[in-house]
């Protein structure tokens, strides 16, 4: 299924950004009006994970249906297998802007076993890495299928909408400050090295992420969520 629900989580990543999402939005929404020049006279719209919906998230063809949006230049289907990004949340703006959601509680949880696909999936998925990977200013995607895997796809889907089929997407990547439960990192510098990590090990230009890869850091025990 491209739609999947899920219980209401009690800890992690999942468990903040339900609580973020359905009770907070306005924390995310005061960064994101900044970083992408959004005036007061547009709303952001947050579609998942909504508790009305079961807290679902959305993958291949179920999330772009999800945002309204038919990417007409270049299909999902041909540059992307099935079984893609679970996103873990999505929105829209009334201007027309797609916000693509990863959320992350502690540094371990950037990392992944790599890219577990097989021929011909493999072939496509490595294709268009090495598409993403050139236009974020890697010399090669070689690391891309690695440890970091979750990242690079995600900026490759980020690549698809935007470069390819001049949608105007970004992604944001929201890290949670002293979610305790997961041991966590206590400020916004103790993310920083992880962060950094990523780029250094998938060779990227950090000045290409921006303005459209949005690094969003919330405080857990400052707000009430």
């Amino acid at each position: 299924m491209a739609r999947i629900t899920q219980q209401e989580a009690t800890k992690g990543s999942q468990y903040w950004l339900q609580k973020l999402v359905n009770n907070r939005p306005e924390l995310i929404d005061r960064v994101l009006r900044k970083k992408l020049e959004l005036n007061t006279r547009y709303n952001i719209n947050w579609l998942a994970p909504l508790r009305t919906d079961h807290f679902a998230e959305y993958k291949d063809e179920a999330f772009l249906k999800l945002l309204s949006v038919n990417p007409e230049i270049i299909p999902l289907y041909s540059f992307w297998p099935h079984g893609g990004a679970v996103w873990d949340g999505l929105g829209k703006t009334d201007r027309g802007d797609i916000l693509l959601v990863e959320a992350k509680a502690y540094a371990s949880e950037l990392k992944s076993d790599g890219c577990l696909a097989i021929p011909p999936s493999l072939d496509l998925i490595k294709r268009s890495l090495d598409e993403a990977s050139k236009f974020f200013g890697a010399k090669s995607s070689e690391n891309w299928t690695g440890q970091y895997y979750q990242y690079a796809n995600r900026l490759a889907h980020l690549y698809f909408l935007r470069k390819l089929n001049n949608i105007p997407a970004s992604l944001i990547f929201i890290y949670f400050v002293n979610a305790v439960e997961m041991n966590g990192p206590k400020s916004i510098q103790e993310w920083q090295p992880a962060i950094e990590d990523i780029h250094k090990e998938l060779g990227i230009d950090s000045a290409r992420l921006a303005p459209y890869v949005v690094d969003i850091f919330i405080d857990v025990t400052m707000h009430d969520l």
